[in-house]
């Protein structure tokens, strides 16, 4: 591994090795890489060698062997060719704070653990320890909630850039600042609220990706109790507000107890009119309440309208996810000098306010005892005993930037050890990842590493201290400490005789780009498929896994054993029973992502919510295939864009579990779900002409947006056109519908027609908006969602041959409006609203002839 190919060699010599801030000194003979796609989005970078230099221009030899000529401008110039010369620059970085008698000793030690990737540092580690003065080597920060006024708002956002600029993620709890359209008396006027604030920071975020090599990673999360809850966890759903933050909830334990008694839940904020309210508040509500502070209820909601509205939202979007941060504290090992408020972008880093993490991972696979069929136990004891030394020598090492992060830092000195390489090792051991064997051996991988590293810590406190809030009889007493020393009580005697290093020593991150570099699983991931396409800011690239590569040479003509599983191929319920297996040994928190098929319900996907409390996990996220319009990883090669006219797209399929059979080339597209669908002749392309007369009926919607009428009309019994009414003539949402009718009649009259309507509803079913109308089977979340209730039910028509008896709202009329009234009079109902242009809420109205929005305050005379 002193050597590295393809796109392990592009990562390692784009985020990691050190660069030469002059790329103008880059002579024949270096390696660089080259910009060969200049992308905002997608860029695509390739690896190569300077062959010659003309001034400002250059001929690369690249990787594939072609020769280019380039400018010096589109070169990252590397110090660092291989990962030996990085290995060396960080032992010597991390054993330069030991004393001078131990130092090369410990330089020794580190070099060893680095050596073939038995642990690989986290990102920021690897980019900064020994090249810069700048750059920070913690990877997650929580900065303090801001603080409620424009002055601490504006503080917040230079806090995150700062941090952001120098590599770091940042997790922002956004709960102290005041809900929509709460008083504010300096200015006479009335807040926006907390989310609107959030989309600031998310703008920002994406400034500074757009800006530097490393993109800006941002947490937002909001408390349960929050007035603006229920808008945070619908804030995705428009567009354009948010886009360059993960999200997710704070919930509480008596939030949960709410939600199964299907009780009441308040939604609150302290009195902002308080005297100390801006010298007191920081986003703590049980600490302003023990103050004796007045509280205001701005409302009152059924804990299950909120909780549903979160689970619908993550089954639409994978976001929010949930953090269970009650049940997180109550388990910290600080919870009696530092809250959590939370969590880092990923959400495997609980922080206090000015907290820090620093990450590594100890790469599993490199611990398969062969000879004896088994876990190198001796071996994977050193290796995590030395890493904890490591990370707790990074702390010293780094540079801070703000002094609130050092003091916070030095007072609890929390380090994050992790893993790579568990479906690996598994695989290698033959267990099948999910299975309840897995579990047990999960049990005992992990909370082996856990005791070795908590005895590490310990010793190092015996030699250099203990970390300056410790407590003996305190930290014992902390959820996951009570577990620890119940299983292994040699922990608690070395405690109690040398102190605690670090307060956590354990966090399972998500290393997704130092895994892929190292060619292994990711974090406690299993593999995402045998054979996939990842598109990353180097380009779009197709990958394989070498261990079941190698499988399949080695028996030809035969299927991959059951225990070579993948991350689509497993139950949601298999990942989430393996997240609470390992987070049962870890005392910060877990990167995990439930994968689900594309038809999980949200039914399932709220048992699966539930199951990961019941569990003791500390949070659950899921991601449904297909949920979001990009994603990093997927197991088909997307369409060449370049291709022209009629021209079918060939998509590579790829072999994934259970499968022997090199990938087929295929011709005919493919569904949002991967699908390919079936080949369509030139004379089934051709657009089906509309003729004089065509029957059909009408069907009227409530929606969000006012009153609907969806006439739907055949051609040879299949359904081919639309006509759709909402709203008022001259309005926006009159013409968006309009134009929504005709799109989906154009549609319709191309190709297989039966594929096509179900291809309609498919998309277009459960697409929401601001907000939703109805109940159960009658509720209508858009426009667009009412289109495809409406097909639904004019097959159901179609196939019973005769009238269907319609439930609530859904009413089929003739086609021809009541007598003496137009179609658009008919269906400008008093309901109906238009979208504002400002906020895209549909809630502009006319009033006192102006156009004014009820939720914004947006306003136009027409």
């Amino acid at each position: 591994m002193s050597t590295l190919e393809g796109l392990s060699e592009k990562i390692f010599l784009d985020r990691y090795a050190r660069k030469n801030a002059e790329a103008s000194q880059a002579q024949p003979g270096d390696t660089v890489l080259v910009l060969v796609k200049d992308d905002l989005a997608f860029p695509v970078k390739e690896a190569g060698q300077i062959l010659a230099r003309r001034g400002d221009e250059v001929d690369v030899k690249m990787r594939s062997g072609d020769v280019i000529t380039t400018t010096i401008a589109k070169l990252t110039h590397t110090l660092e060719r291989t990962p030996d010369e990085m290995w060396d620059r960080l032992a010597a970085a991390m054993s330069s704070v030991e004393a001078s008698d131990v130092q090369q000793q410990w330089q020794d030690r580190f070099r060893y653990i680095l050596d073939d990737w038995k642990l690989v540092p986290g990102g920021r580690i690897a980019a900064g320890a020994g090249a810069s003065d700048e750059l920070t080597l913690f990877n997650c920060y929580v900065i303090p909630s801001p603080h409620d006024s424009r002055g601490g708002i504006m503080a917040t956002l230079t806090e995150m850039t700062e941090i952001m600029a120098r590599g770091g993620g940042v997790g922002i709890n956004l709960s102290s600042l005041r809900p929509k359209r709460t008083v504010v008396v300096g200015v006479n006027g009335s807040s926006s609220g907390a989310v609107s604030w959030g989309g600031l920071f998310s703008y920002t975020t994406g400034l500074i990706e757009q800006g530097g090599s490393r993109r800006g990673a941002l947490m937002l999360m909001i408390n349960d109790w929050h007035p603006d809850v229920l808008e945070f966890i619908t804030v995705k759903q428009t567009m354009g507000k948010i886009t360059n933050a993960n999200l997710s909830v704070c919930v509480s334990d008596a939030f949960m107890e709410a939600v199964k008694q299907d009780g009441d839940w308040e939604l609150v904020f302290p009195d902002t009119t308080d005297a100390e309210y801006d010298e007191l508040w920081n986003g703590d509500l049980e600490a302003w309440r023990k103050l004796g502070k007045p509280v205001n209820v701005h409302s009152v909601v059924k804990a299950r309208e909120i909780w549903h509205t979160i689970i619908e939202s993550a089954w639409k979007s994978a976001e929010p996810g949930v953090v269970f941060m009650e049940r997180y504290n109550n388990m910290s090992n600080s919870w009696y000098f530092n809250p959590i408020i939370c969590t880092n972008p990923c959400g495997e880093q609980g922080l206090p306010a000015w907290g820090v993490c620093n990450l590594s991972a100890i790469n599993l696979s490199k611990f398969y005892d062969e000879e004896r069929d088994d876990v190198a136990w001796d071996e994977l004891a050193k290796v995590t005993r030395w890493s904890v030394r490591f990370l707790d020598n990074v702390i010293d090492r780094t540079p801070y930037h703000f002094e609130e992060n050092e003091a916070n830092q030095k007072k609890e000195r929390r380090i994050g050890l992790g893993s790579m390489g568990l479906a690996e090792l598994m695989i290698k051991l033959k267990v099948r990842y999910g299975s309840p064997e897995s579990l047990q051996f999960l049990d005992k991988l992990y909370g082996f590493i856990a005791k070795e590293a908590y005895l590490a810590s310990a010793e190092i406190a015996g030699e250099k201290g203990s970390f300056e809030a410790f407590d003996e009889e305190l930290f014992l007493q902390s959820g996951f400490m009570k577990n620890m020393i119940a299983e292994f009580p040699e922990v608690e005697a070395a405690i109690r005789a040398t102190g605690m290093r670090n307060v956590t020593v354990i966090t399972q991150a998500p290393t997704g780009s130092t895994g892929t570099m190292v060619g292994t699983s990711t974090g406690i991931e299993p593999y995402f498929a045998f054979k996939y396409f990842r598109q990353s800011r180097l380009g779009y690239d197709e990958q394989y896994v070498p261990i079941a590569q190698q499988w399949l040479d080695e028996h030809p003509g035969e299927e991959l054993p059951d225990y070579f599983v993948t991350a689509m191929s497993l139950t949601a319920e298999d990942h989430i029973r393996v997240q609470a297996a390992i987070q049962r040994w870890v005392d910060s928190s877990i990167s995990k992502t439930a994968n689900c098929p594309n038809d999980f319900t949200v039914e399932e996907t709220e048992k699966l919510y539930e199951l990961a409390y019941e569990l003791g996990c500390k949070g659950v996220t899921i991601y449904r295939d297909g949920s979001r319009d990009v994603q990093v990883l997927s197991t088909t090669e997307k369409s060449d864009k370049s291709n022209e006219g009629n021209k079918a797209e060939t998509n590579l399929v790829s072999t994934t579990n259970h499968t022997t059979e090199p990938a087929v080339q295929t011709t005919g597209a493919m569904d949002a779900g991967g699908n390919v669908l079936p080949a369509v002749s030139q004379a089934d392309r051709q657009y089906k002409r509309r003729p004089q007369v065509l029957h059909g009926a009408t069907y009227r919607m409530n929606t969000p947006l006012g009153m609907a009428y969806i006439t739907i009309n055949d051609l040879d019994h299949v359904p081919s056109e639309i006509f759709l009414i909402v709203g008022k003539a001259g309005s926006d949402v009159f013409a968006m519908a309009e134009a929504l009718g005709r799109v989906c009649s154009l549609f319709l009259r191309y190709g297989d027609h039966g594929n096509k309507v179900q291809l309609l509803i498919k998309h277009l079913k459960g697409i929401g908006g601001t907000g939703a109308i109805g109940f159960g089977q009658n509720r209508v979340e858009s426009i667009a969602d009412a289109v495809a209730k409406a097909l639904e039910l004019h097959l159901q028509a179609k196939e019973h041959a005769s009238s269907v008896e319609l439930p609530g709202h859904f009413l089929a009329e003739d086609t021809v409006a009541p007598a003496g009234e137009t179609a658009e009079a008919y269906a400008a109902t008093p309901e109906s609203v238009d979208l504002c242009p400002s906020c895209g809420s549909a809630a502009l109205i006319n009033i006192e002839g102006c156009k004014q929005c009820s939720s914004c305050g947006y306003s136009k005379c027409n």
